[in-house]
């Protein structure tokens, strides 16, 4: 579902939020948007993946060359979050953002939500895939800067935290979670007035002054990759 012409699935793929506020009383709208994901049925997905392996793969692990992070190791909630965004247009609207501008044409593609949430549910099935290493860095530098930055909301070792909509960090490409952590400095992503969260993540990663503060970050978040079971 991505790639060169076809774009990274998300998205996101990265972060809801680095740093997250409390949530203010006009956002109870997203709010219970975002709690009405319908129950998925992996079989159901199985056909609608066929749009998305030429690019993410057959067992959702991605294609770097092909612009297509891992999906595999990816938070389901955070997934039909952010397919719905690009739907709802509050994702890839900008004409800079050529990858997400391609990711909410395939996100449109999809029928509806329920047919999203089959999507989900058939990704969430896949097991979990092992991460390229693309990008270096300094670990105990990386590890400051995260917890006075992200850890809060992402928890201590990037494991995500649903209820503060901050997703898992430490299943994601390193080279994907850079180019988010960009495009949000950049405001290319959390700049829609609707994007309650990723909205949060433009001051979060403005904190991160350079490439190297950057490597440092996602070295340490890379360094809690759960071990993958055989």
């Amino acid at each position: 579902m991505m790639g060169s012409g076809r774009l990274s699935f998300f998205f996101l793929i990265l972060t809801a939020c680095f740093g997250c506020s409390a949530p203010k009383k006009e956002e109870k709208q997203d709010k219970k948007y975002m709690a009405v994901q319908p129950l998925g049925v992996s079989e159901e997905g199985r056909p609608l993946y066929a749009a998305c392996k030429a690019c993410h793969g057959d067992y959702g692990q991605g294609n770097s060359k092909l612009n297509a992070p891992s999906l595999a190791n990816t938070d389901s909630w955070y997934l039909y979050q952010q397919l719905m965004n690009f739907r709802k247009g509050i994702r890839g609207y900008l004409p800079a953002d050529t990858h997400g501008a391609q990711m909410a044409a395939f996100a449109n593609a999809i029928k509806d939500s329920i047919s999203v949430s089959h999507l989900i549910a058939y990704i969430d099935a896949m097991p979990e895939a092992p991460l390229s290493n693309k990008l270096t860095g300094d670990i105990k530098k990386g590890e400051r800067t995260y917890q006075s930055i992200c850890g809060s909301c992402h928890g201590p070792q990037g494991r995500g935290n649903e209820a503060m909509h901050a997703p898992r960090l430490n299943g994601l490409d390193d080279w994907y979670l850079k180019r988010q952590i960009l495009n949000f400095k950049n405001s290319l992503r959390g700049a829609h007035p609707q994007d309650t969260y990723g909205s949060q993540m433009i001051p979060m990663a403005t904190l991160l002054k350079d490439d190297q503060s950057i490597n440092d970050v996602i070295a340490y978040i890379r360094s809690n990759i759960p071990p993958i079971a055989q």
